[in-house]
């Protein structure tokens, strides 16, 4: 059976998401790592976020990726197997990175961190937007960004989540009329989403520059496994090849539904999402229903995947 880990981005935390763990060492120790290497309490801030700061992004990239980390030592604690292949959505790609070993976690959190501040800080509050546009194909709303821009109001494609999904992101009113155009189009639905950074788009070079002077101080492994980049959807096994890959990932869209069928081809049929939700299994089943995507949000959930992989069982 070959395996691959997936690791979700921004929209999949929530407050309390490790509380089903809570009980759980690994998790604790991992919690305090992240709160020494950021200097604010991590499990506080998962845990009750009572100053409302879980939905900011700079609070946001580390939480979700110490969620992940967390879930993923668990597995391992418990005798999971190591995965072939390690993919992330967007921010998800440091987690991966993390589970294939390239990455320290403590270097991971406040690499991404130092993400989510410079993406706030690239574009004004109010100047960009996201939306999902669902129900048309990904050449119909490519077609409908370029309409949809004029001059220096720009919107283009972000994230391609799986057919019939696809991520707009730009400036705000350009994203606007995107919607109303995909409307008329017959869209199924045209959702703003509650975020200003134009993430994976041009509006993003600021955040990618900052991003490239800081990876060059920071120590990369070689991966134990192939990480799948959300820019070129291909694995990288290069050091200077994944730092690359980190900085274009702002600039460019997030090829996720290009990545599960590669991930197929390559002959991975099974996979678990290490992370709080189920965005990323329910993706797999609308791009390749072959791969096979379990969910561990429960210590039973995550005993029943760890022997049911041992015994070379499908997810």
């Amino acid at each position: 059976m070959t395996t691959v880990f997936l690791f979700p981005g921004q929209g999949s935390q929530s407050k309390g998401m490790l509380d089903a763990f809570a009980g759980e060492d690994v998790v604790r120790r991992t919690l305090e790592e992240a709160s020494d290497a950021l200097g604010y309490d991590m499990a506080a801030l998962i845990r009750e976020d009572a100053e409302g700061k879980l939905g900011q992004t700079e609070y946001t990239q580390p939480a979700l990726l110490t969620a992940s980390t967390a879930m993923l030592r668990l597995w391992r604690d418990a005798g999971g197997s190591e995965p072939d292949h390690a993919a992330g959505h967007s921010l998800g790609e440091y987690s991966a990175l993390v589970a294939a070993r390239t990455l320290d976690f403590s270097d991971a959190v406040k690499l991404v961190a130092f993400r989510g501040r410079v993406m706030s800080e690239a574009v004004p509050a109010g100047i960009g937007s996201m939306a999902a546009i669902l129900g048309l194909s990904d050449g119909q709303v490519e077609e409908l960004c370029i309409e949809a821009s004029h001059d220096d109001r720009q919107v283009w494609p972000a994230n391609y989540n799986c057919p019939g999904q696809l991520v707009v992101a730009g400036h705000r009113e350009a994203v606007e009329r995107l919607m109303e155009l995909a409307k008329s189009a017959g869209a199924k639905r045209a959702l703003p989403l509650a975020v200003s950074a134009p993430s994976h788009t041009p509006l993003m070079q600021k955040a990618a520059d900052a991003m490239h002077e800081r990876l060059q101080d920071v120590g990369l492994a070689s991966p134990a496994c192939p990480v799948w980049s959300n820019a070129e959807a291909a694995p990288k096994e290069d050091a200077k090849e994944i730092r690359a890959a980190l900085v274009a990932q702002l600039t460019s869209p997030v090829r996720w539904t290009e990545t599960v069928q590669r991930l197929r081809r390559t002959g991975v049929t099974r996979g678990v999402e290490m992370g709080p939700g189920k965005v990323l299994s329910g993706l797999c089943k609308r791009i390749e229903r072959e791969i096979s995507v379990s969910n561990i949000a429960t210590p039973g959930q995550l005993k029943d995947c760890v022997a049911r992989f041992a015994e070379g069982e499908e997810a």
